[in-house]
């Protein structure tokens, strides 16, 4: 089974969030795939986080060498689908990227993003639920 890996769920896995064993067992037995955007946006959450204090440049370079060992598949994006998605949801970039692999894969969503889940559902995009 093919995986959409998220942002949100990559880095609760990198920073050992409550979630991380959850997410782990979740795709045991998946192919983790996610647009190649994927390393871009962590940076990008990793950035907002020096804003907020929490995290050093220290724990970020560590965790970004984690997620460099998480076997994910990087697939190209379909720029205006992804844009057409972003239009129809009012949603940003980023989000209609993942929605945009998980269709032309026909693959689940893996996400802790609420605005992800909710726009996913509403294009149809499977999203697998995380306990914990």
């Amino acid at each position: 089974m093919d995986v959409i890996l998220d942002t949100s769920a990559a880095i609760a896995v990198v920073l050992n969030e409550p979630r991380k064993q959850a997410l782990i067992e979740r795709t045991e037995e998946a192919e983790l795939l996610a647009p190649v955007s994927l390393p871009i946006e962590i940076g990008n959450a990793f950035s907002a986080m020096f804003k907020r204090g929490r995290i050093s440049i220290d724990q970020a370079n560590q965790a970004f060498a984690a997620f460099r060992r998480i076997p994910v598949r990087l697939a190209e994006i379909d720029m205006k689908a992804s844009l057409d998605l972003s239009h129809a949801l009012g949603i940003y970039a980023y989000d209609a990227y993942m929605l945009e692999c998980a269709q032309r894969h026909r693959a689940a969503i893996l996400t802790l993003d609420a605005g992800l889940k909710a726009a996913a559902e509403r294009v149809e995009v499977r999203v697998l639920e995380v306990k914990g």
